[in-house]
């Protein structure tokens, strides 16, 4: 193998180089979407049915493929969850102004605990907007600065500060602009909360910068909510968690005397200051706990000459279950798109390795469960490898392929972070294909799917797909696609297996993903971040570990 500044070079250089041949088939790609994706399955919810038949599946399937089980000899890795299901009818009551206001369950707020209790109280806890919820000393910022929000409730702006600006990148504004830092992570947000004490914590929905309109809030974040078994049983969490809306916020605000639309403009500015606001929040939440231990599916190829060293493919295969009905009485969400396209990528690669040249590298094969919670499965794994992260040269996760047919370009979640990105630029390149900037980085898409989890404990992961440029429509028709998925199946009963799709472009992309895969597996090259990366200091921690 040549050297990865090399062969990026060679690659850069000419569009004429031959790639590696996958050999992958539509018609296997077909049959493992619509049979994940099926009704049987019942939307692969993690400690149902429906999930149980879904890890038996991906492991008869690696199996027929002739991979090796990936965990000491056993085909899956136990991951210890627990289901803890708020009843629905509560409400979050805001009392201190002219009136007590009562907020909704479902349509104002959605609320939950982490806390592994059956009744979990938040009594006339004060208010606090606390801006966008960031401590980033590295960057001089504190919203809590100057307030003790222990035992109050905090109120925080998803997203970053400067999330509204045009450009994006580490030039554009103190958190990059337009491309969302993990600091505009909800899960950051509750993270912090967390550490400062705060008794609640409530996300503000924006349907711009979150991403998503609020009935993905209501689909993924009401009924049983699934996290890791943690050994405190999650008593260390902040006591509720829960999304509002921005309407209500304004409505709650108003109560206290303050305006949103004032408040937000504050808030993006460095020595915002917490607003305490003269209400007082209350609800009490009555839930059921159920433990369970859900399973990731892992097979390899054995490595010929590195066997120690380890290669990813990754994608989850996991989804939501049963979930609220639609207007035709539909309440499986499915998530064909995401994610089971996304394991038939992961098992049509293990097949194309396993038929091709042995790699010199272990190249692991894994299906994930509980991302849709929170990317627990790979937390969990990252946490508790089988194979040392120090030797894990990097790898490549899918979260949903492309079914829209070719495109002219591809984009690369979190905008480029990785030697891995600049070697999967240089192999599109190679394919007649461009890289576009990302559509909407405001969106974080690199914080919230399974290669984050590797990526925080310093593993390189690529996480890159086919961009809105389609052969057939251009970008509008493109757009369009994109936009459609995103307002009427994301996260919905109608996110269901179509025999219709095109499935070229989703095998030109894991081409893409198998050139990459091959680069990394056959050779000795170790993969870094880019410098400044957030990552890159754990990685070059373990530099001496692999000397």
């Amino acid at each position: 193998m040549k050297s990865i500044p090399a062969l990026i070079a060679l690659l850069l250089a000419t569009s004429a180089v031959a790639l590696p041949v996958s050999g992958i088939s539509n018609a296997s790609l077909k049959r493992d979407t619509a049979t994940l994706a099926s009704d049987a399955f019942e939307g692969r919810r993690p400690g149902t049915p429906g999930g149980d038949k879904a890890v038996a599946y991906i492991t008869q399937r690696m199996e027929a493929i002739g991979l090796k089980p990936g965990n000491h000899g056993q085909w899956t890795q136990d991951v210890p969850l627990v289901t803890i299901t708020t009843d629905p009818a509560t409400s979050l009551v805001l009392t201190g102004g002219a009136t007590p206001l009562t907020l909704a369950y479902g349509t104002e707020v959605v609320l939950w605990t982490k806390r592994q209790v059956a009744t979990q109280v938040l009594a006339d806890a004060p208010v606090v907007f606390v801006g966008y919820g960031i401590n980033a000393p590295e960057k001089g910022w504190n919203d809590y600065a100057g307030i003790d929000v222990h035992g109050k409730t905090v109120v925080f702006l998803v997203n970053d500060p400067d999330w509204q600006t045009a450009a994006a990148g580490k030039d554009a504004g103190p958190f990059e602009g337009r491309a969302e830092t993990y600091y505009g992570r909800y899960t950051y947000k509750f993270e912090e909360a967390m550490r400062q004490g705060a008794a609640a914590a409530l996300v503000i929905h924006d349907t711009a910068p979150a991403g998503y309109p609020w009935n993905v809030i209501t689909t993924s974040w009401t009924g049983p909510q699934i996290d890791l078994d943690s050994a405190d049983h999650g008593m260390g969490r902040t006591g509720v968690e829960g999304w509002i809306t921005k309407a209500a916020v304004e409505k709650m605000l108003a109560a206290g005397g303050q305006d949103l639309a004032k408040l937000t403009v504050a808030a993006q500015k460095k020595g915002f200051t917490a607003v305490a606001i003269p209400l007082k929040a209350s609800t009490t939440l009555h839930n059921t706990i159920a433990r369970s231990a859900s399973k990731n599916v892992i097979g390899v190829v054995p490595g010929t000459k590195y066997p120690q060293e380890t290669v990813f493919i990754t994608a989850h295969w996991d989804h939501l279950g049963r979930c609220p009905a639609d207007k035709t009485g539909d309440d499986i969400c499915n998530g064909a798109v995401d994610n089971a396209s996304g394991v038939a990528g992961v098992l049509a690669l293990a097949e194309a390795f396993e038929k091709g040249p042995k790699p010199e590298r272990t190249v692991a094969f894994m299906a994930v469960t509980g991302e849709e919670s929170g990317l627990l499965g790979s937390r969990y794994y990252a946490e508790h490898p089988i194979y040392p992260l120090a030797l894990t040269a990097g790898g490549v996760n899918m979260d949903g392929l492309a079914v829209g047919g070719r495109t002219h370009d591809i984009v690369l979640s979190g905008g480029g972070k990785s030697d891995l990105d600049t070697m999967a630029i240089a192999v599109a390149k190679a394919q007649g294909r461009y890289v576009a900037p990302e559509p909407s980085p405001e969106k974080g898409g690199y914080f919230r799917s399974d290669h984050f989890s590797f990526a925080k404990l310093g593993v390189p992961m690529f996480r890159g797909a086919s961009g809105v440029d389609l052969r057939d429509g251009g970008k509008a028709a493109g757009q369009a696609a994109a936009d459609d998925y995103t307002a009427h199946r994301y996260h919905q009963p109608s996110d269901n297996y179509d025999p219709k799709w095109s499935w070229a472009g989703a095998v030109e992309d894991l081409d893409l993903y198998y050139a990459v895969g091959r680069e990394l597996a056959d050779g000795h090259d170790w993969p870094n971040w880019y410098p400044g990366s957030e990552f890159r200091a754990i990685r070059d921690t373990t530099a001496s570990l692999r000397k």
